[in-house]
Order: C-alpha cells, then structure tokens, then sequence
C-alpha cells in the first residue's frame, strides 16, 4: 500500500531477525551482536523511516543494557509483574483507612511471598 510501510515492515523483520539470532550467540559472541546491531543502524539510517530513526536513538542510549541482555540471564520480569499488581491494588484501595490493612491486602495477594515478608512481620 505504502512504501515506507514496506520499508518499516523490512526493518521490523531484519531487527526480529537479529534479535532471534543473536539470543542463541550468548556472551561467546557479544562482538559479533555488537557488529550486527550498528549494521542495523546503518540500515535503518540509510532507510530514512522516522518512526525507526527515533527508536534506533533510543536503542542507542540503552545498548550496553540490551547487549548485557545477551550475556547475562537475569530479568526482573517478575519484579516488574508485583509491582504492577500491587500498583492495581492501590488504585483500588479507596477503602483503606488503615496502612496495616492495606499492607496485608498487598502480602496477601501475593501469597505472602517470602521475598516481600522478609524482616517484616503484620502487627
């Protein structure tokens, strides 16, 4: 329909393609994701979409972040769901007058995980 949505489209699949590849190279190769990734800016420079420019910019800032994504198998994924969570309850705790009651709504509705009791006790 569009040419710079058949471009946009190329890139989406070349940066898919790299991201694939280089989760399955590991930090043995990190030069060669670091090659393949400035390659891709080049591509997406040449291309001229201003979508992808001002993404590659961003990828830019956060590269030594992403390419330690590569090396390194910690996330903090998980982290990140509980504290949405706990986000949503707060925004639903109008009724909550009391901080202790609303602190073991929180711990309750995760389960009282062990990470979130630790050194705290409900009173």
């Amino acid at each position: 329909m569009s040419d710079e949505l058949k471009i946009a489209y190329k890139l989406k699949e070349e940066f898919n393609k790299w991201f694939n590849q280089e989760k399955h190279n590991g930090a043995e190769n990190i030069r060669q994701t670091q090659e393949e990734l400035y390659h891709f800016y080049e591509t997406v420079e040449k291309s001229g979409v201003p979508g992808f420019i001002t993404n590659i910019r961003t990828l830019k800032n956060w590269q030594v972040e992403v390419l330690n994504s590569f090396v390194y198998d910690y996330s903090n994924g998980f982290l990140e769901g509980i504290n949405n969570y706990t986000k949503v309850i707060k925004r639903n705790a109008f009724g909550f007058k009391n901080f202790k009651r609303f602190r073991a709504r929180i711990l309750l509705s995760h389960k009282g995980s062990c990470w979130l009791t630790m050194g705290y006790r409900l009173r």
